[in-house]
């Protein structure tokens, strides 16, 4: 879609959305303010992602960090990645407009692939290469609840490739988001974005929504300061019907559907002089999904949900094309066995299936490829001493067509001294299965030129996919300690140690002379294997500290050391992963609510060097100001990367896009609720 005809759409939504809007009271939308809220009571909101059932969290017996709605519209974000900066154990890194680099405590890269994410419930993991696309997650922010991030193994309940995180968006119920809303932005790197969104009550029990929202977003900088021609756009829409009925039955029918385009610079190498080709690029991405649920209650302690889902995405690049279709069915039933064990079990399959479109860099084979998962968990909490003491076990149990059954159990034992303080400890193990990519793809990653050594032939050094590829495991230790120490102070700490084995390495093989593609040149083959052992330990502080009604500051700090023992391989590479990740992260954030509705919000981050990329440490300051004239109008002007014209956050290396900097943007924003 061009930018003119999504502009085309997202106007004539506007009109429709103004147009129903008319008769609907805007006050029916909640807009709470968490300044508003004692401590003890936001210790208190629920999460699901770590028990797959709700529970307050301070119960909860995980390393988790929620990012609330009034989180993110603090922030001054504009996109999903951003708003994960704010947790601490998460290294966040932008690459240019349209690509991130996220994982949790290290392994940190663009196609990073210990970290599962979940929207609404439906994983938008990619088979292809274990990891997340970040440049198509997207929904309206302000219909985003809360964000809820576990750093630690998930995989007893999640299964497979929740290693070292679990990131859950969670979207507003329906009857939460009435009326109209509209949203439109402009500034120096965010050309221009609107988003728009009405609510309506179809019966007693049933309510709808529909979103529609377009951005365009402009280039990023080159080291000398010049375009990185890596701008992008991306028109969104979807819709949310929510029902229940007086039995206990709550219906959910959710989808969205976008298109977008997006530009990078690529580097790939040739076979003749001058041995690589660097050229500006476009790829076309489109998709869309359809997700029901159905929860039945059949006691205060005892219930069951299915869930269907179905994923289709497109991809159009230079160096690879995909399609995609995933098909996923989901049942959970969790019940109260006597006064001390809460069951919960479950049963799953995923279906996927893809057609890849081979380049002269990237080569997939076979072309198509359907693959099947099944799974099975069970998890009791079982009450040690009523009130203070649980105990939760339970194993996943998996069976993929790559890898054949993997077992993931768990441990984890709370204890909660008093109704302010929660201490917790951890035992899991989490396996990483391989991808699509590395069992069948081939990447072509340099060449050298021709000389005396190498019998006047180029050499052309290939990345070779693996079907003997195996799984990567973790063993995770973890502990933590969670406290309201005052009425204005609260305190969250976690602690972890890792063991890591069968890691991914390059092996070199032997050098042969390679006939196609022409002219003729050796071969230097580095085929992926499973040889490389890791250590990873660190730990995490978060603070909420309230020294006045009107005022909360945020501090955090992440510490992460990795050792990674090479062995057992020949990859010169192996030790890349441990300077990947910073060492040290910390974050400071100051939100301000001052008289006649103004806010003054600052976020201080200062994230340390990267030795493998070679990206220099950095302080960075965001700012945002805003103002609320009444209770439906909201304006704000937001400041980023403040503190430099443009610098660098990572560098990708398995696929040389040009080195691309992020720079200093301002951009003003306008909030209407009608």
């Amino acid at each position: 879609m061009s930018t003119r005809s999504a502009f085309v759409v997202a106007s004539y939504c506007l009109s429709v959305t103004m147009a129903l809007g008319a008769n609907i009271d805007p006050t029916l939308e909640p807009s709470t303010d968490l300044t508003d809220l004692p401590l003890e009571q936001l210790m208190s909101i629920e999460v699901t992602s770590v028990a797959k059932q709700a529970q307050p969290l301070s119960q909860a017996a995980a390393a988790i960090f929620v990012i609330s709605q009034e989180d993110i519209r603090r922030s001054g974000a504009t996109s999903i990645p951003e708003t994960l900066r704010m947790v601490p154990g998460l290294q966040v890194a932008r690459l240019d407009a349209n690509k991130w680099a996220i994982s949790a405590r290290g392994f940190n890269e663009r196609f990073a692939n210990k970290l599962l994410v979940l929207i609404d419930g439906r994983t938008v993991y990619t088979p292809l290469f274990s990891g997340v696309y970040w440049d198509v997650q997207d929904t309206l922010l302000e219909d985003v609840d809360r964000i809820e991030v576990i750093r630690g193994p998930g995989a007893t309940l999640w299964g497979a490739n929740a290693v070292n995180g679990v990131i859950n968006i969670i979207t507003k119920k329906v009857k939460d988001t009435q009326g109209a809303l509209l949203v439109a932005g402009a500034g120096t790197e965010e050309r221009g974005s609107v988003g728009m969104r009405y609510g309506m009550e179809l019966s007693r029990n049933t309510h709808m929504r529909v979103y529609g929202k377009f951005f365009a977003r402009d280039d990023q900088a080159t080291p000398t300061g010049d375009p990185a021609t890596d701008h992008w756009n991306q028109a969104r829409s979807g819709m949310r019907i929510d029902h229940t009925t007086d039995r206990g039955n709550q219906f959910t029918l959710q989808g969205d559907y976008y298109t977008g385009r997006i530009h990078d610079r690529l580097t790939t190498p040739t076979l003749t002089a001058p041995f690589f080709n660097t050229s500006d690029n476009s790829g076309q991405v489109t998709g869309g999904n359809l997700l029901g649920r159905w929860t039945h209650t059949l006691s205060p302690t005892s219930s069951y949900t299915l869930q269907l889902y179905y994923d289709r995405s497109e991809r159009n690049a230079v160096q690879l094309a995909e399609k995609r279709d995933i098909a996923d069915i989901d049942f959970q039933y969790n019940f109260s066995l006597g006064d001390r064990h809460h069951l919960l079990w479950g049963l799953g399959y995923r279906f996927t299936n893809d057609q890849l479109v081979s380049s002269s860099t990237i080569v997939v084979t076979p072309y198509s490829r359907l693959l099947n998962l099944w799974s099975s968990f069970i998890q009791d909490e079982i009450t040690l001493v009523p009130k203070t003491v649980a105990l939760t076990i339970g194993t996943k149990v998996e069976h993929n067509d790559l890898t054949g059954f993997v077992v993931q159990p768990n441990a984890r034992l709370r204890w909660t001294p008093t109704p302010r303080q929660t201490l917790w400890t951890a035992v899991s193990r989490a396996v990483r299965t391989p991808s699509r990519a590395e069992d069948d793809m081939r990447i072509n990653q340099a060449t050298q030129p021709p000389s005396p050594a190498t019998s006047g032939l180029p050499v052309l050094a290939s990345v070779f996919g693996n079907r003997a590829y195996g799984n990567e495991n973790t063993l995770a230790y973890e502990a933590g300690y969670r406290t309201q120490l005052t009425e204005t102070l609260s305190l969250d700490i976690a602690t972890y140690y890792n063991s890591v084995k069968d890691l991914r390495t390059f092996e070199q093989g032997p050098i042969r002379l390679e006939t196609s593609p022409t002219p003729v040149h050796l071969l230097a083959p580095f085929n992926i294997a499973n040889r490389l052992r890791a250590e990873t330990y660190g730990i995490e502080v978060a603070v909420e500290w309230r020294p006045v009604e009107w005022w909360r500051i945020q501090p955090s700090y992440t510490y992460l050391h990795m050792n990674l023992y090479t062995d057992r391989t020949t990859d010169r590479t192996a030790n890349a992963a441990t300077g990947q990740s910073p060492t040290h992260q910390a974050s400071l954030r100051s939100l301000m609510s001052l008289p006649h509705n103004f806010e003054i919000d600052l976020w201080g981050r200062y994230v340390d060097r990267l030795t493998t990329p070679q990206i220099p440490s950095y302080f960075n300051l965001d700012v945002r100001i805003g103002w609320r004239p009444s209770k439906q109008l909201e304006l704000s002007l937001v400041g980023q990367t403040l503190l430099d014209s443009h610098r660098p956050e990572y560098r990708e290396a398995l696929i040389s896009t040009a080195p691309t900097e992020i720079q200093r943007s301002v951009y003003g924003k306008v909030t209407w609720h009608f």
